[in-house]
């Protein structure tokens, strides 16, 4: 049986790591552990934020639908539920950007909500 050697594909697969680990400060770019750990863990952060970027973009929008709001009287507890009770079927998302962008519209839906909550 021909005897091996694994040199190749192992220096391509440190290049492989240290190329991904290029903009990294210190060693973390030049020694291949090193780099081999910081990519790990950049992979990881990557994977976790994937989910948590959903949360905080979702947090973001309650926050903006609530300071419209409350600019046109109400809150935003009181303006889903309106909005609920009155059948308006908009996302968070939708009336965070009607919020910044088209305030006469999303002070029309906070008047229906209003009314649905009065009611």
């Amino acid at each position: 049986m021909p005897r091996v050697k694994r040199g190749v594909p192992a220096h391509k697969r440190h290049k492989k790591v240290l190329k991904f680990t290029e903009g990294q400060r210190g060693s973390k770019h030049l020694l291949y552990r090193r780099a081999n750990e910081a990519r790990m863990k950049s992979l990881w952060y990557a994977y976790r934020d994937r989910r948590n970027r959903k949360r905080d973009f979702r947090r973001l929008w309650i926050v903006r639908i609530n300071a419209a709001a409350r600019l046109c009287g109400t809150t935003y507890h009181q303006l889903i539920a309106g909005l609920n009770k009155a059948g308006v079927d908009v996302d968070r998302k939708t009336l965070a950007d009607l919020a910044v962008r088209d305030s006469a519209t999303f002070a029309r839906l906070a008047d229906i909500a209003k009314k649905a909550v009065a009611a």
